[in-house]
């Protein structure tokens, strides 16, 4: 790799080297560099390419007047200027509420570029919230998107410590759903959670899924992250189907699918209960959907379409008629007219998710903590929506490490760090809010996304991308704001290899990073829980991790090695795996959780989070009856069913949500975790 390429990857964020999990230095190919600057349209396929694009990356901030995003913190920053030497600047704040603020320009030039000079302006008592800076100076005249955030996040009022429930909503059934979990079955775990004096809910993402089969079982590849998923809706819930004719309900009860005793099937669930919608459609509130129609604007017109559309021609919307394929593309103007009744059906269907989970987790200390997907399906909602700040011809993944062998990669499009500054983060904002909305908190899945991605180019194995930076401070900046304002905490996945960097910043923000049992130690030994970091959320396992009873039960290394997904030999995994479990059980005994907990080991993993200064402390309905299955088995796709397992106990049997809630295994635990939280809010271990 020449030192011009080099130089060009790191003006665009692009990584060379790296360090692995292991914190060994891992070299970048020269391939994976020049497909990662293709992805930023930078063309580095010869030393002549490399040479005029370099040029050009050192003359673009000298052409612009204002950057197109400028972050600040508490009231108080500052922001670049670039103009012709001598030239009079007019620089004014619109404030969000309209009003307007006039910001003295300094003559104090800091650095030359030829005629250009670069004046740094300081900003002071800004109120929090997004604002536009407007400068002119004689032909030229440039804004950009302000935000002003708060420096960090603090957590809920009068929130010391809380427990709660790690929730795979598709796999908690109950008598009343339909052949899934659904927002009721969420009420009623908030519910009983709550009476047994639990903090919080962590759900899997609940974002919107493309309405055609077959549905993309993956809460992590969703269509859009802006908005919910309807197949959680409980149709016989909705004020239509309370307001129906008796034949009409009947019509529509017809309709419930049958449970697959030992799978999630979404396929028919979706097809019955669009069926049951469009029943209902002819009774939909007329000025309530107005209403929301008016509140949801072009974001959620541009959705409704978007669902209108595929509807007519189907998934991908890169096959659809080119006319079609871009939202401000010549053929969308007639397709909303064609289409009104299609587009105001799925604006209403949005309306009755919103609905029913309006009020969800009010009581609770912290709330209802949804999830936010590290990107979207490049065949859905948001892809083509928000196309242009996408990186569509590249993927997200991540490097080998010591679960995932092989690396993964997640088949997600990437936001474009330059066309997401370019758009001054609205795009990500707009993302956020929606997620937030009823919502107490936001856990963040693989938030070291914020700082940089592993792209992998499109046909290469997932070992054989490299990293690609972000604006860590605008990112964090935003998300600062947005939490803020939503009176929501959050929570950063931050597992896996992970600069250091990353949890100076989430510390620095007020961002809980993730304390997972499996993941905290030193070497070949467990750090015992009071040494854990109290600015975290402490689990056992995560989704894509080996449950309790299937780590005690070497299930994890029996599944990978069945489907070929070990990268060294099975008696070497074996060997390992035994070894960890071994220096887990001694680390439990060792500071005396196993014989508190009457030698039970999976009870005492869980002590062991409550004996940790961790301020979140969360625990899975499958840990609680010993389900060997983990949700998620990453590297696989149909040879595993992944997203699809209901909760079931040790033997396999499936368990229904009231037997679930009910159940010895769930009473324990959940008394176990209420004690060992209140006994650390006052002091005694």
């Amino acid at each position: 790799m020449t030192p011009d390429l080099e130089q060009l990857a790191r003006a665009h964020g692009v990584a060379t080297d790296y360090l692995d999990w292991a914190g060994s230095p891992v070299q970048v190919s020269e391939s994976a560099v020049v497909a990662a600057l293709a992805a930023l349209d930078v063309d580095a396929s010869t030393e002549g390419a490399v040479s005029t694009a370099l040029a050009d990356a050192e003359e673009a901030p000298w052409r612009r007047l204002l950057p197109p995003f400028v972050i600040v913190r508490d009231g108080s920053g500052e922001v670049a200027l670039v103009t012709d030497e001598g030239a009079s600047v007019l620089l004014e704040v619109v404030i969000e509420d309209g009003s307007t603020r006039r910001v003295e320009v300094p003559g104090d030039v800091t650095a030359r570029r030829g005629s250009r000079v670069r004046v740094v302006v300081p900003l002071s008592d800004l109120p929090l919230g997004w604002h536009v800076l407007r400068a002119a100076t004689g032909e030229e005249v440039a804004e950009a998107v302000l935000c002003v955030a708060p420096s960090r996040l603090e957590l809920p009022a009068g929130l010391d410590r809380a427990w709660g429930w790690m929730v795979q909503l598709y796999s908690l059934r109950s008598a009343g759903s339909w052949a899934m979990g659904d927002y009721a079955d969420l009420r009623t775990v908030v519910e009983r959670a709550a009476a047994d004096g639990a903090g919080a809910v962590l759900l899997n993402p609940l974002h919107a899924e493309t309405p055609v089969l077959p549905i993309n079982p993956s809460p992590y590849s969703p269509s859009s992250r802006r908005f919910r998923s309807a197949a959680y809706l409980r149709v016989d819930d909705t004020a239509e189907y309370v307001a129906a004719p008796a034949e009409v309900r009947a019509a529509v009860d017809a309709l419930r699918p049958e449970a697959e005793p030992d799978r999630i099937p979404r396929d028919p669930v979706w097809t019955a209960k669009l069926a049951a919608l469009e029943l209902l459609w002819p009774l939909h509130r007329v000025e309530h959907l107005a209403a929301w129609r008016a509140q949801g604007g072009e974001p959620l017109a541009g959705f409704a379409l978007f669902c209108a559309l595929v509807e007519q021609h189907g998934a991908p919307w890169q096959d659809w008629p080119v006319e079609l394929r871009r939202p401000d593309a010549p053929g969308i103007p007639a397709a909303r007219r064609a289409l009104e009744d299609r587009v105001a059906f799925w604006s209403w269907v949005q309306l009755l998710v919103d609905e029913q989970l309006a009020g969800v987790g009010e009581g609770l200390a912290v709330g209802v903590i949804q999830d936010l997907a590290v990107g979207v399906d490049a065949g859905g909602a948001d892809a083509w929506a928000l196309q242009d700040v996408l990186a569509l011809g590249t993927t997200v993944g991540a490097p080998p490490d010591s679960f995932n062998q092989q690396g993964q990669d997640w088949g997600l499009p990437p936001w474009r760090p330059d066309r997401l500054a370019a758009a001054g983060y609205l795009p990500f904002r707009d993302v956020v809010r929606g997620v937030l909305r009823h919502a107490g908190g936001l856990r963040i899945d693989h938030v070291m996304g914020l700082f940089r991605l592993w792209w992998v180019p499109a046909g290469a194995g997932a070992a054989e991308g490299t990293y690609v930076s972000y604006d860590a401070d605008a990112l964090l900046g935003v998300l600062a704001l947005e939490a803020s304002r939503a009176g929501a905490l959050v929570v950063g996945e931050d597992l896996g290899t992970v600069e250091p960097r990353v949890h100076e910043m989430l510390d620095a923000t007020g961002i809980l990073g993730s304390a997972v049992l499996w993941f905290e130690t030193e070497g070949e030994e467990f750090v015992p829980p009071e040494r854990w970091r109290s600015l975290a959320l402490a689990t056992v396992t995560t989704h894509d991790l080996p449950t309790a009873a299937g780590l005690l039960a070497e299930e994890h290394v029996r599944v990978r090695a069945e489907l070929d997904q070990l990268g060294v030999p099975v008696e070497q995994e074996l060997a390992r795996a035994r070894s960890e479990r071994a220096a887990l059980l001694e680390m439990l005994a060792s500071s005396g959780l196993l014989d508190r907990c009457g030698g039970d080991p999976v009870l005492a993993m869980h002590a062991a989070l409550t004996a940790s200064p961790c301020r979140l402390v969360l625990a899975a309905f499958g840990d609680a009856v010993g389900d060997l299955r983990q949700p998620n088995l990453p590297g696989t796709v149909d040879e595993y069913p992944n997203w699809r397992l209901p909760i079931a106990d040790g033997s396999g049997r499936p368990v229904g949500l009231e037997e679930l809630l009910a159940s010895e295994g769930v009473r324990r635990l959940a008394a176990l975790l209420a004690e060992g939280t209140s006994e650390s809010r006052s002091g005694v271990r």
